[in-house]
């Protein structure tokens, strides 16, 4: 499975060293089937606070694996239930009774023959709202011992007789974020998956609203839903977001790989901007899903309510890929710290004028933009593009502000920050980190479309178009209030939004075809010959359906 050879194999790839080649050997053998046990009861987004122990014991030269309460459980452990019988263990480390920090520690959980190894409890989840093929458990130690070698030990190391050594330099929460590092993989994969479904979302429904029939100009059922601006107002704009995360990934993707394997060419940008990136896109693609799915469920009326359609399983689906790997929400705080860690970098005193004057710009360029005349408009690609970034350095201006303090007492001025940014100013660091996702986003697409085939730019330069007229439309009240757009030119974005649509709306199915999903993937009946299916008592079961369109 992915959490096998991703969070298993990639964890053990990338913080261990030849002495675990075992392990690796395993895993490619399916040998081995590993889990990752970061997330505890008590302890999601703070994990760095996490609860359980691996204290080296001295005498027999082990580590002793340890549970101390029930929120220190190990908990929504994917693979834990049923098949792993190993797990990465992430536990603060204690040698001589002094904590070093979170370091990960291979145990095995059960034995060749399937059983729980002792001291080791295995509790399986139960029913999920989703998902329900993947077997989800809480796992705890008493006192487990395994050998010191089990150390994931690339970054630092447990010699023999308890002395510690680190590479990494910094407090025990900068080992911490060293070694969780694997969740940045884990939140592309997330945003893969959510991809995949959207995807699936989209050419049911369109498919379905294709061949549906309905009240035509004389009356009769000779005209398809699809036809009406109401289905393609609600569809087509969730089709162009698909296609356009889609495209934004996939440059994440190619960029996280050149950043984490070492043979091939580092693209130029820093951990931190992965970091955001790998967040963004994450939080996006989730939240896009559940979109995705409840819209077309409800444009496919009651035939989207069945099962066999698979809007369900989708939507159940959907929220799992807006709490896992980082609540969705709180991956945006992340990125907001991220930046406005990277702001005060350039900002700082003497670092760089240059970057400090960038960053206060946009507080005086709105009034700039629109005496040079410059209103804009929906068809106006780099105007939309300027003010999309104008509202992310002005949105990160005022959180900056907002969280400014004037205090000698350092913790005092810490809990003044933690009390404004946690308590009173969400909101705006929320927008802030969507404003930076949506330029991100944009970005990409605009520098990666204009490398495409020339015969499939017309259709992506629409889509991206509708994108960006979208964006817009749904943050209008900041762009008006901030003087970035003319109210002539805001009072337009319908037209241009409508336009878009209908020049889009013929190539729909054409365009849902292109996510290359083949019926037997798709496997639901209002996406392929829904009259057949209905012709006979189906029970809402898939498999005689399934051999009779085969023949």
């Amino acid at each position: 499975s992915g959490i096998n050879a991703e969070y298993g194999g990639g964890t053990v790839l990338k913080l261990g060293t030849s002495r675990h080649k075992e392990v690796l050997d395993g895993i490619d053998s399916l040998s081995n089937i590993g889990c990752f046990g970061l997330s505890e009861l008590g302890y999601g987004n703070n994990a760095v606070e996490m609860e359980t122990t691996a204290t080296y014991d001295a005498d027999t030269d082990e580590l002793v694996v340890n549970t101390p309460s029930v929120k220190a459980q190990k908990y929504w452990i994917t693979n834990g239930a049923i098949h792993a019988n190993f797990m990465v263990v992430f536990a603060q480390l204690y040698t001589g009774g002094v904590n070093n920090g979170i370091h990960g520690v291979l145990v095995p959980i059960r034995d060749a023959e399937g059983n729980t190894m002792p001291g080791v409890t295995i509790h399986d989840m139960g029913i999920k709202m989703g998902l329900n093929g993947i077997d989800n458990a809480k796992i705890s130690f008493d006192n487990v011992r395994v050998p010191r070698e089990n150390l994931l030990n690339k970054e630092s190391e447990l010699h023999e007789g308890g002395e510690y050594t680190t590479k990494i330099s910094g407090n025990n929460r900068a080992r911490f974020l060293k070694v969780a590092d694997q969740l940045l993989s884990g939140r592309i994969c997330i945003a893969s998956m959510s991809q995949g479904a959207s995807k699936a979302c989209m050419a049911i429904a369109l498919r379905y609203s294709a061949t549906r029939l309905t009240a035509g100009p004389a009356g009769k059922s000779d005209f398809p839903i699809l036809g009406y601006q109401l289905q393609q107002h609600a569809l087509i704009p969730l089709l162009a977001k698909t296609y356009i995360y889609d495209i934004a990934l996939k440059q994440i993707q190619a960029m996280y790989s050149k950043y984490t394997v070492p043979t091939r060419d580092i693209y130029t940008v820093s951990h931190r901007e992965i970091v955001m990136m790998c967040c963004a896109i994450k939080a996006v693609t989730g939240w896009h899903v559940n979109t995705a799915a409840t819209i077309g469920r409800e444009r496919c009326g009651g035939q989207g309510y069945l099962a066999s359609n698979r809007f369900g399983p989708a939507i159940g689906g959907s929220h799992s890929s807006m709490t896992a790997e980082g609540d969705n929400s709180v991956l945006m705080m992340k990125v907001a710290m991220e930046y406005m860690a990277d702001m005060a970098a350039k900002m700082r005193p003497g670092k760089n004028l240059g970057a400090a004057l960038k960053m206060m710009y946009p507080q005086y360029a709105p009034g700039v933009v629109l005496r040079g005349g410059k209103g804009g408009s929906g068809r106006d690609i780099e105007f939309m593009r300027k003010i999309m970034d104008l509202r992310e350095k002005i949105l990160f201006v005022q959180v900056a502000q907002k969280m400014r303090v004037s205090m000698k007492d350092k913790a005092a001025a810490r809990a003044a920050r933690f009390e404004k940014w946690s308590t009173q100013e969400q909101d705006l660091v929320q927008a802030a980190a969507r404003a930076y996702s949506e330029k991100l986003i944009s970005d990409m697409c605009h520098e990666k479309i204009g490398l495409a085939d020339p015969t499939i730019q017309p259709v992506l330069k629409k889509m991206y178009n509708l994108y960006l007229v979208t964006v817009l439309q749904e943050n209008i009240g900041f762009f008006l209030s901030n003087n970035l757009i003319s109210r002539k030119a805001a009072a337009g974005l319908r037209n241009d939004f409508d336009a878009l649509i209908k020049d889009i709306a013929p190539d729909a199915l054409a365009l849902a075809d292109g996510f290359g999903i083949t019926d037997e993937m798709l496997s639901a009946p209002i996406a392929r010959d829904w009259e057949l299916y209905n012709s006979y008592d189906n029970a809402g079961e898939m498999e005689k359906y399934e051999d009779m369109i085969r023949t």
